[in-house]
């Protein structure tokens, strides 16, 4: 039996039942380099198991953000983008290809909590997207 994957243990931390078909988009998105859109858990979940649906697909992946096992991305270009609920980072997006580039910096991270504090909030959550072009040359 396949060890259990990071989304597979947080659902069963929040009781959520899974289904066989479940666990294939859980391993699909546990498996992923990138950050995938739909269509493209849908593809790689088929290659596993050739009954599943896109709107099986779909379901799962609104269950799966609603109790924050997933973190759901609007990156631009229409399509929304997953990955596992974990540790905090930021992103950095390539626009010409959609390339997402996943980095944490402290000193950032301490500048956002002064810029919080400096306007008299205590920072509880952020999102930092930033949009850039590679370098040529």
């Amino acid at each position: 039996m396949a060890e259990e994957t990071t989304i597979e243990k947080l659902c069963r931390e929040k009781h959520l039942r899974l289904t066989g078909q479940r666990r294939v988009v859980a391993r699909v998105l546990s498996d992923s380099p990138d950050h995938p859109d739909v269509d493209t858990v849908y593809r790689r979940a088929s290659r596993l198991d050739p009954n599943i649906s896109i709107a099986t697909v779909y379901r799962t992946l609104k269950l799966f953000e609603d109790a924050n096992v997933l973190t759901r991305h609007d990156f631009g270009g229409g399509r929304a983008r997953y990955e596992e609920a974990g540790d905090h980072h930021d992103h950095l997006i390539d626009v010409e290809t959609g390339a997402v580039k996943e980095f944490y910096d402290a000193e950032l991270e301490e500048m956002k909590s002064r810029i919080a504090e400096r306007l008299g909030f205590d920072l509880v959550d952020h999102r930092l997207e930033l949009y850039g072009r590679r370098r040529r040359g």
